[in-house]
């Protein structure tokens, strides 16, 4: 029953008490006017057992005077009613005690309607007592890479840090008109967004198998097409087109995404977030009945191009919360990336993941996916989780809410894990104290192990690895205590080098073994993080080729659904010269119909005939030209210095 309920309920209680008291007074002056002697004992002994039975009145002075009142009326009845009396006392202790065992319990129970005060005291506090238990308990039996649904929405961090008001402002005071729009978890339609109509984008169920559901976005006749212009506009290099294109077609996902791209580099940072979310919206009125975004059971296969709009619209959505200062709302974001195909993650979430647990100080989460991912993932072997579970077992010692003995134990780890981290990777230490601005001692800068040659000699795909982790994390370090703390970890390390522990010669041989090439899913999440000091590590063969804002390196085994038409008349042997002439003008030129194409042809050959004959000539006349020498006539009184 709810408190409204039990609040009413009360107030009739309380009615119906005032209404019975009006009653017995009535009947009390009704009784003495007639002054009936019999009537009168009566009244009291009805009285009596009222008395009783009510929980606020205490009836213990009127037992004895009861009973003489009685035995007047009948022999033998004053030690039946003194024995009635106390049987009503203890029941009505019983009764109390029953009361007071409800309402400690909490028990939602109709019978205890005469102290509903005290049950909605208990309620209130039953339901503010345990919702933080609640949510610990429920946490450890979730899985690590569950998602809520209200992390997703930035605002709920955003009131958490400035609060309703500051977030919201006169928002829930203005009157708005009702929109009706579909009701999105990921983001919400804004007024400023043109019209919502669907752009042709649905989601299919591929296969369910063993509890995981594999699913498919798709795109209808009408949405090829605009997929086809957009390729068009791509080649014709003017981001004018997308404007265009957007125009005529303002949910269309690719082109969405390459004018952010714009936007973003015009340093237009509010545009560029407005039209991902509209992509993500888009996205979302599109999902499948049965898709879940929290579920972690349900997949999108990278490999089709359809899906891999969505992938990048979650990723860029990410970048632009983190930038936001919303690192919780990004790390569920993330979570949701990463569920989507775990075993292959093909932005390789799992490079970012630790940063923005670290962010959001979910350390317990990072330490968590690392030991149940460590066996068949080996993460200790990625800088970025080899430094950051050390740093979060440290944060968590300087809590001060444990135990010496915890703080100990935790501060002990910490170092372990450090220590070993220095030595699988040394050279991420003298990168990372550049960018950190810390000059570093002259016995760690001179030492061979954590010299230039420890940089120069790593391979190309650890190079890469490392860069990214110092070029994301290296604002983490920047903390008094942890340049303490990282420096005494250091010293340790060079006594263990010095003498010669077995645990580096075995780092080695793995770092001689592994690292030898990177991936392809590390390459493209260093493209699309955009760090400087990761992109120049970068191999040529993927520098050199043309990158696409939509599709970044896309997988090689690619699963097409429809291709693109070929272009009519491309090569110059079936193309006319007035045709080579519009497409010089016009990059997206292409003839349409069939009678078309044989006019501009025939007056293209044509053209070439005149243009022909025209060569023929010039090369007649410049072949008949002769030069003659000038004739000077002898003039002897020319002055010679004329032309000096």
């Amino acid at each position: 029953m709810s408190s409204r309920a039990l609040r009413r309920l009360k107030g009739e209680q309380r009615a119906q008490a005032a209404l019975n008291t009006l009653k017995l007074t009535g009947e009390d002056e009704e009784e003495q006017t007639k002054g009936d002697t019999t009537a009168h004992k009566q009244k009291n002994i009805s009285n009596i057992f009222e008395l009783i039975g009510e929980a606020d009145v205490d009836v213990s002075v009127s037992d004895e005077e009861t009973a003489e009142r009685i035995s007047d009326i009948k022999p033998g009845a004053a030690s039946l009613e003194k024995d009635a009396v106390k049987d009503e006392k203890s029941n009505k202790k019983k009764k109390k005690k029953k009361k007071k065992a409800l309402a400690e319990n909490g028990r939602d129970d109709l019978s205890v309607g005469d102290d509903i005060d005290a049950f909605l005291e208990t309620l209130e506090k039953k339901k503010s007592i345990s919702y933080q238990s609640l949510d610990n308990s429920a946490s450890e039996n979730r899985p690590v890479l569950y998602v809520e649904h209200r992390n997703l929405n930035p605002e709920t961090e955003l009131k958490r840090y400035f609060g309703v008001r500051a977030v919201l402002g006169d928002q829930r005071s203005k009157q708005r008109p009702r929109q009706f729009h579909r009701c999105t978890w990921m983001t919400v339609f804004k007024d400023t967004w043109p019209r919502f109509s669907r752009p042709g984008i649905s989601m299919s169920l591929v296969e369910s198998k063993n509890g995981i559901q594999h699913f498919t976005f798709e795109h209808n006749r009408d949405y090829q097409q605009v997929q086809f212009k957009f390729f068009d506009a791509v080649e014709s290099m003017d981001p004018n087109n997308f404007v265009v294109l957007l125009q005529l077609n303002p949910y269309h996902i690719d082109s969405l995404l390459q004018l952010s791209d714009v936007c973003r580099i015009q340093e237009d940072q509010e545009t560029a977030r407005d039209l991902i979310e509209r992509a993500l919206y888009s996205f979302e009125c599109a999902f499948h009945p049965v898709f879940s975004l929290t579920s972690g059971t349900c997949r999108l296969d990278y490999c089709r191009p359809e899906n891999r709009a969505f992938y990048l619209v979650l990723f860029k959505h990410m970048t632009f919360l983190e930038k936001r200062g919303c690192p919780r709302t990004a790390l569920e974001y993330c979570k949701l990336i990463l569920s989507l195909d775990p075993d292959n993650d093909p932005l390789c979430m799992l490079l970012i993941f630790d940063f923005l647990c670290l962010r959001c100080r979910e350390y317990t989460t990072l330490i968590r996916l690392f030991e149940e991912w460590e066996v068949h993932r080996n993460l200790s072997q990625l800088p970025n989780f080899s430094f950051s579970v050390a740093l979060s077992y440290y944060h968590l010692s300087q809590r001060e809410d444990i135990s010496p003995v915890e703080n100990h134990q935790l501060k002990q780890k910490s170092n372990v894990l450090l220590q070993n981290a220095l030595i699988m990777f040394p050279g991420a230490l003298m990168p990372l104290l550049d960018l950190c601005t810390v000059q570093p001692d002259a016995l760690v800068s001179s030492h061979v192990f954590f010299g230039p040659s420890s940089q120069i000699g790593q391979p190309p795909a650890l190079s890469e690895l490392v860069a990214l982790y110092v070029g994301r994390s290296h604002s983490l370090w920047k903390e008094a205590g942890l340049m303490l703390w990282l420096e005494e970890n250091v010293r340790k390390v060079l006594k263990r080098v010095d003498s010669h522990d077995p645990y580096l010669e075995d780092c080695q041989n793995k770092r001689k073994q592994r690292y030898q090439s990177a991936p392809r899913n590390i390459h493209r999440h260093v493209l699309m993080s955009e760090i400087k000091e990761a992109t120049a590590t970068l191999p040529l063969e993927v520098t050199t080729q043309p990158g696409m804002g939509f599709d970044p390196l896309p997988p090689l085994d690619s699963i097409v659904s429809y291709i693109r038409p070929e272009r009519q008349n491309m090569g110059a042997s079936n193309e006319g010269t007035l045709s080579l002439f519009f497409r010089s003008l016009l990059p997206n030129f292409n003839l349409q119909g069939p009678e078309d194409r044989q006019e501009v042809a025939r007056a293209g050959r044509e053209l070439n005939q005149e243009v022909n004959r025209l060569m023929v000539a010039m090369r007649d006349m410049l072949a008949n030209i002769q030069f003659r020498e000038p004739q000077w006539e002898n003039n002897h009184e020319r002055d010679e210095e004329e032309w000096d």
